[in-house]
């Protein structure tokens, strides 16, 4: 009997980091998409990222994920469902 090994192969989405509670649009007035990310994470939301449409739950590097908040940003790793598991994260043009 032969085992077949399932592999997946890390994949590169690019979007707006954003977080789970505001996804694509900011609302808290008065303050800038990167400060408004921040407030909100302090509500236990998480980081996301908007890409096509789609929010996608970010798992992984947190302190690198702070520095680009609100930015457009490349971030490679594993997906299961709505989640990402960030194994790297740049910002993208």
């Amino acid at each position: 009997m032969t085992s077949v090994a399932a592999t997946t192969a890390q994949k590169s989405f690019v979007g707006t980091l954003s977080d789970s509670m505001c996804g694509a649009k900011h609302m808290l007035p008065g303050k800038n998409d990167a400060e408004c990310i921040q407030v909100c994470l302090k509500s236990n939301s998480k980081y996301a990222l908007v890409a096509d449409k789609k929010v996608y739950i970010l798992s992984g590097g947190q302190k690198d994920f702070a520095k680009l908040a609100g930015k457009r940003v490349r971030a490679t790793g594993d997906s299961s469902g709505d989640t990402i598991t960030v194994k790297s994260i740049v910002a993208a043009n």
